[in-house]
């Protein structure tokens, strides 16, 4: 337990939307500007699209790559230290930013099988950090992000490594973008018994793309979000609740196909993290970090679930992979953007 030598190339697979980050300080007039709320995150509309040129010319903007899952996986990689161990599949476009995605992924470990558009760019995504980096605004333009089909599944080599992986990793962004294709997967993870981890994203899914997360929802055991996504996720059931632990339990419990078990785990900012599993709640404790060392929350539950799974995947107890879930994160919002700097240990 806990030697990540034994795992093989392609142990965990993550599916999701590539997206170039592009990072800059902001203000409050900024999001007003285009209509943007802090700690969110939105597809951009044609109202968005001036807000791309307007960054680009910010002269401190910062470039990195981007996708949430592909950002967890990351993470994973720099805990584990075995080239390959996780696979990112999402669509790009052909051109230089998608050069630039597989370059870095490929660098920190990850390897990506890409589905390659030829008629859409690679998507990118605003990032917008206020409040001194405790803030955060998103605003994704998907592009080729949105053309990945389902015959890239079956792709031979990508075939076999689908059907060869031991834990699965899906994201609601990825969900409003091919609902067959999550299923799909929710259904080989289930059939193979291998753990299926949903990354609730964002408010917006819950709001908007209810139906496609019922359609998959019985198959996941293992579902990781925020406060703020439970709460979207519990208005959309119409369950009346306000309560995060009530509603963390109800999750726990919510449709789960025969002979699974669920794990709910919620964060909650500066606050404990919540693990719900057969209604019974447990609290972790996270540490407390100074405003003043806060440089960028973006990323900050994408680095959990790297963490977390990074430890998982080697059968540690749970309280070992919250913990590597809540360090990982600790750390990632003291960097600035999703970096590993010299200090990073988990």
């Amino acid at each position: 337990m806990g030697d990540s030598s034994i795992l093989k190339p392609g142990t965990i697979v993550g599916f999701c939307n590539p997206l170039l980050d592009m990072t800059v300080v902001g203000d409050q007039n900024l999001l007003d500007k285009y209509g943007l709320k802090n700690n969110n995150a939105i597809l951009a509309e044609e109202k968005h699209m001036p807000l791309y040129e307007e960054l680009m010319k910010n002269k401190n903007i910062e470039y990195t790559a981007g996708g949430s899952a592909q950002n967890s996986l990351r993470v994973a990689q720099w805990i584990l230290e075995k080239p390959n161990v996780t696979v990112f599949f999402g669509a790009v476009g052909q051109d230089k930013y998608s050069e630039i995605l597989k370059l870095k992924a490929n660098n920190e470990g990850v390897d990506v099988k890409y589905q390659y558009s030829t008629e859409k760019p690679t998507g990118t995504c605003a990032v917008i950090v206020t409040n001194n980096g405790k803030d955060r605004s998103l605003c994704a333009n998907l592009s080729a992000a949105e053309t990945f089909t389902e015959d890239h599944l079956d792709v031979p080599e990508n075939k076999a490594i689908i059907e060869n992986a031991k834990f699965y990793l899906v994201t609601g962004f990825f969900l409003q973008v091919n609902v067959k294709v999550v299923q799909k997967l929710a259904k080989i993870a289930f059939e193979r018994k291998c753990p299926f981890l949903f990354n609730m994203s964002a408010p917006f899914i819950y709001q908007f793309y209810m139906d496609s997360v019922m359609s998959i929802f019985r198959y996941v055991n293992i579902v990781v979000g925020n406060d703020e996504e439970a709460k979207a996720f519990s208005d959309g059931q119409k369950w009346n609740l306000d309560n995060i632990e009530e509603i963390a339990c109800k999750l726990s419990t919510f449709e789960v196909e025969n002979d699974r078990y669920r794990l709910v785990i919620i964060t909650q900012g500066d606050k404990p993290v919540l693990v719900a599993k057969d209604g019974i709640i447990t609290h972790y404790p996270v540490p407390k970090i100074p405003t003043s060392d806060i440089i960028d929350s973006n990323g900050a539950g994408d680095a959990f679930i790297g963490g977390f799974i990074s430890k998982y995947i080697l059968d540690c107890p749970i309280q070992t992979c919250i913990e590597a879930g809540i360090n990982a994160g600790s750390y990632i919002i003291q960097q600035p953007g999703m970096t590993k700097g010299d200090s990073f240990k988990i």
